[in-house]
């Protein structure tokens, strides 16, 4: 374990994590939200420093990343844990199982891992790297020093001053944006929009950005959202920026049918009006 960063110590030992705007308020002996930030005797530690579930060697494209150095390779690893509670979500056997299974790695070790593999960086994915930060922020800073790029595949709900400080290290992003209703966020992601949004553009000032959304029919699906999306896009990231509609499958707890290739077609209609590069994905 590790000391976490961003956080306030309250009265009866009890601390206020202030690394995403959940701002999960913890007693003793518990975790918040995300279930890997633990009170010791009223000081937060990140109980997943060093600690991964998963890594690979993975094309950029998987990311997905389709403007970032095409063609390329990348080392990418994940942990346990997540600061969202999607019932769709497909890597849920990491995300939401609080007892995934770890195993520990060192940030040289990683380094030394991307060199070997001739891979262009190292990715933080599979789960949400926000709440690896303390690791992530160490790692990265160490791989920018080595000449590797840091790419981070995140649902975007962090703090401002948190942010601020790791968007020196980090080159690309792909950040979900899982619709422009804050009413889904709130009912399938137990979370809020406008922190995402206010990611997104400070990220794409000193980074690369490419976003991408999750078609779920019925949910998120109307032509309206399509408008709303693109239009936020391409007044608050430009005409160039990277879009990707992913197709929906029945995962985890959501049992809805996939999504129909003509509603992605038609999102995709819809948003190369004004955007220039809409891929679709999952298909």
């Amino acid at each position: 374990m590790k000391e976490a960063l961003y956080y306030k110590k309250l009265e009866d030992n009890k601390v206020q994590c202030q690394l995403c705007p959940k701002r999960c308020i913890i007693v003793p002996g518990k975790r918040g939200f995300c279930t890997v930030r633990k009170n010791v005797d009223g000081v937060l530690y990140s109980e997943i420093y060093g600690q991964t579930t998963s890594v690979a060697l993975d094309p950029i494209e998987k990311k997905p990343l389709y403007r970032f150095h095409p063609g390329t390779f990348i080392l990418s690893l994940g942990t346990r844990g997540c600061n969202f509670a999607c019932p769709y979500c497909q890597n849920w056997h990491i995300s939401q199982d609080p007892d995934a299974f770890t195993q520990p790695i060192t940030t040289d070790e990683i380094i030394r891992q991307a060199k070997k593999a001739k891979s262009i960086g190292i990715a933080y994915t599979y789960n949400e790297p926000i709440i690896w930060y303390e690791f992530v922020l160490d790692t990265a800073q160490v791989a920018k020093n080595e000449g590797l790029k840091n790419v981070l595949v995140t649902n975007g709900y962090i703090n401002p001053e948190p942010l601020r400080e790791l968007m020196p290290f980090i080159d690309a992003l792909n950040i979900d944006l899982k619709s422009m209703e804050d009413s889904f966020y709130r009912k399938y992601c137990s979370a809020t929009l406008q922190p995402v949004l206010e990611t997104i553009k400070t990220a794409a000032k000193s980074a690369h950005v490419e976003l991408t959304n999750l078609v779920i029919p019925t949910l998120n699906d109307k032509e309206e959202n399509f408008v709303k999306l693109r239009d936020w896009i391409f007044e608050n990231l430009g005409a160039e920026a990277p879009l990707h509609f992913s197709r929906y499958f029945p995962c985890y707890k959501m049992r809805i049918p996939p999504t129909p290739l003509k509603a992605l077609e038609r999102a995709r209609e819809i948003v190369v009006q004004k955007l220039k590069y809409v891929y679709l994905g999952n298909i």
